[in-house]
């Protein structure tokens, strides 16, 4: 059996930062975290273990707060300065950079559409930036809802902005369907997905389409690893996204000659290191196993 691992596998440049940033706070005092820092459940174990408490709503910090890869929504820095509680803001400078751009658009007069999951933290945050005349686009069907409400706010300007971890491919389709039906606006792209995950799905196709089973290794509610699963799919026909190394048993491994493996962007790479070396366990003890019977069977 043939091992491949993505070698842009486990944690982005935010994410690090992030949980770099939250560990150097707590040495400091800092006990409160908004939400959780990364959507990894293992990460927030440790950090839970070292005293960090995370909670949903800024009223329940004390003196300071943390506040998460994803960001938050514009009026809960509000709400903090309100309270006299200070923020360690360690929200993506990627993110960030779209708060800027959507709160700058917005004032201008343009419409901002913003192509993303709208249950997802970091959708929420960028969204209360976009102002009153803005749509969010979560897939294809919501492009004639998203043109009807554009046609009624009479906007000629129209921006286009995305989830910085966003499905490429299903971003590029929707711009597509808006180019098309929107020729007499005027239409402005900013595909803000990030790079590194723009490559990690990239990656994650290619070696799709070159093993027997594909492996994704991740929280399951890591809109990043969620994505990578999808996008596997298309190319795999076994594709399993594993959180630890427990999950591995239900992987028929010793019938493939090539796995695949890539970690989400939320992934540590301890986990990454210690599936690795469970799925090597488990095909060399199913090959002695193996072997042992054809012997047995020859006496």
């Amino acid at each position: 059996m043939k091992i491949i691992l993505g070698k842009t596998s486990g944690f982005c440049y935010g994410v690090k930062r992030a949980v770099d940033g939250a560990t150097e706070e707590l040495k400091k005092g800092t006990h409160y975290c908004l939400g959780e820092i990364i959507h990894n459940k293992n990460v927030i174990k440790k950090l839970e273990q070292k005293g960090m408490k995370f909670v949903e709503n800024v009223d329940d910090a004390i003196d300071k707060i943390i506040i998460r890869a994803h960001g938050i929504p514009k009026e809960v820095y509000k709400r903090a300065t309100d309270l006299n509680i200070k923020v360690k803001d360690l929200t993506c400078p990627s993110v960030l950079k779209i708060h800027e751009m959507a709160e700058k658009y917005s004032r201008d007069g343009y419409f901002i559409i913003l192509v993303g999951a709208q249950a997802h933290p970091e959708v929420i945050g960028t969204f209360s930036f976009c102002g009153n005349e803005s749509f969010v686009i979560n897939d294809i069907k919501d492009v004639f809802p998203c043109i009807e409400k554009i046609e009624l706010s009479n906007l000629k300007n129209v921006l286009v902005i995305a989830q910085t971890t966003y499905n490429s491919e299903k971003f590029d389709e929707i711009v597509k369907s808006l180019k098309e039906n929107l020729k007499d606006k005027n239409l402005e792209i900013k595909k803000t997905i990030c790079t590194a995950t723009e490559m990690r799905q990239k990656e994650t196709a290619q070696i799709a389409k070159n093993v027997d089973i594909m492996i994704i290794i991740g929280d399951k509610k890591s809109s990043n690893t969620n994505k990578l699963c999808d996008i596997s799919k298309k190319y795999c026909k076994n594709v399993f996204l594993v959180q630890n190394k427990d999950e591995l048993k239900k992987i028929r491994l010793f019938e493939a000659n090539n796995v695949g493996i890539m970690g989400g962007a939320s992934t540590p790479e301890e986990d990454i290191k210690e599936i690795i070396a469970t799925l090597e366990g488990i095909y060399n003890k199913k090959k002695e196993e193996y072997v042992s019977m054809l012997k047995a069977n020859m006496c």
